[in-house]
């Protein structure tokens, strides 16, 4: 394959690499809308969401990871995602998201001042965004 029809991808968290490779196309959940990266995309730099991250490889196969939101940079040969937590979808733990969804839950019912509001908050939608990756996950897979 021609070196121009991929794009490099890092997705990095404060763990660690999770990925580094080339891809034909890249899809982020960014703060305003699902955005698909292709080789020689425009530099950009934004911030994401807590969702699902697709790298489409130069064989064709779709490798799925989850990011806890973060932030993109792209530039023309390189996309760089630095995600605040990042997860294999085969990695993602239901029982876990589910218990992380309970206790924010349970923390927004508690009277609490704005800073742990916020943190119960984000905790809630990563909960979320993680079982929607599942609930998708189930349906392709069948």
């Amino acid at each position: 394959m021609a070196a121009d029809s991929t794009i490099h991808c890092d997705i990095v968290s404060a763990e660690g690499e999770i990925y580094s490779g080339p891809a034909k196309m890249v899809f982020v959940p960014a703060t305003q809308g699902e955005i698909g990266i292709a080789p020689r995309h425009a530099p950009l730099l934004t911030l994401l969401n807590a969702g699902e991250v697709r790298v489409q490889t130069p064989s064709g196969e779709e490798l799925l990871f989850f990011v806890g939101g973060g932030a993109l940079e792209v530039q023309p040969k390189k996309i760089t995602v630095l995600a605040d937590t990042a997860i294999r979808a085969k990695d993602l733990d239901e029982a876990a998201a589910l218990d992380a969804k309970k206790r924010a839950e349970e923390a927004l019912q508690g009277k609490i001042d704005q800073l742990e509001q916020a943190e119960a908050l984000a905790e809630l939608v990563r909960a979320a965004a993680q079982l929607r990756m599942l609930q998708k996950l189930r349906k392709t897979r069948g």
